[in-house]
């Protein structure tokens, strides 16, 4: 008679329970989540069970990419939070009829002080305000060091800055998110792995393709994305990889460009770590 399995996995204990082929349960257990005590109870049942083999191993990543992704995030949640204060600030003056403008980071401060300067309500919103903004500023320079100081610590990161459009915060994110270049095949399977790569829905004698599937690393498309943006927007070195964007943005709008831009670079990234080789402006 055959028999089915089911695990209902949780972070101490799983559920497991064993039925067979006309649904009454034969085993019932609660084990620790452990694959150790988890196999050993498979393997003491009396009659055979499973086929194992069926899914792949999960990646876990190490720890320094671990480290890496916690410093990156932490950087984006304060450059967040500073640049909210900011907005704060100007959506309150503009409702007084005060403008803040166009103003760098360093006189942001004196700009502000200057326009509630003779109002005693505004005065005390702002000070509190800026002061808030003045820790914000000090742990995001902070956090910029330190991101920038990991980024020349690391010879991956170097190599992957040598492509347009690519700086210290891409290539971390992306060098974080990826871990272990060898776990891919194929330089193309990262494409849909970061769900850069179309939905397609095939029944009977429909075949649809839609919008990048967007599965996968968000962070990681997000700076994939910025990096296209910058080749495309910016006066950055000519290179063959622009001129095949600029093709494409002529052809079918700027968007999609970018997107396929970034699809591309999220390969020409990983083939360049596996060869080890900078990135060259034009081909071979």
């Amino acid at each position: 008679m055959k028999h089915y399995a089911g695990i209902d996995v949780s972070l101490e204990q799983s559920s497991v329970c064993v039925v067979d082929g006309e649904g009454k349960i034969v085993r019932e257990a609660r084990i620790a989540s452990d694959p150790t005590q988890l196999t050993a109870w498979f393997a003491g049942l009396e009659f055979g069970l499973v086929r194992l083999g069926w899914f792949r191993a999960v990646h876990c990543k190490s720890l320094c990419a671990q480290e890496v992704r916690a410093q990156l995030s932490a950087r984006k949640l304060v450059q967040s939070k500073l640049y909210d204060v900011q907005m704060s600030l100007r959506g309150i003056l503009r409702g007084f009829g005060l403008r803040v403008g166009k103003v760098s980071t360093a006189k942001f401060e004196d700009r502000i002080r200057g326009l509630v300067d003779g109002h005693p309500t505004l005065e005390a919103i702002a000070a509190s305000l800026l002061s808030v903004h003045e820790v914000l500023a000090r742990e995001f320079r902070g956090f910029e060091r330190r991101v920038h100081a990991m980024a020349r610590d690391d010879s991956r990161v170097r190599l992957l800055m040598s492509a347009p459009g690519v700086g210290a915060i891409v290539a971390l994110t992306y060098v974080s998110a990826i871990d272990d270049p060898s776990r891919f095949k194929s330089s193309k399977m990262v494409r849909p792995h970061f769900g850069l790569t179309p939905k397609r829905y095939q029944s009977g004698e429909r075949d649809v393709s839609g919008r990048i599937s967007k599965v996968g690393d968000k962070e990681v498309r997000t700076a994939l994305y910025e990096a296209a943006n910058i080749i495309l927007t910016r006066p950055v070195k000519a290179s063959a990889l622009k001129s095949w964007a600029m093709k494409i943005a002529w052809r079918a709008g700027m968007k999609k460009a970018k997107v396929a831009l970034a699809r591309k670079l999220a390969v020409v990234l990983h083939r360049m770590w596996v060869d080890g080789k900078p990135f060259r402006a034009q081909p071979a």
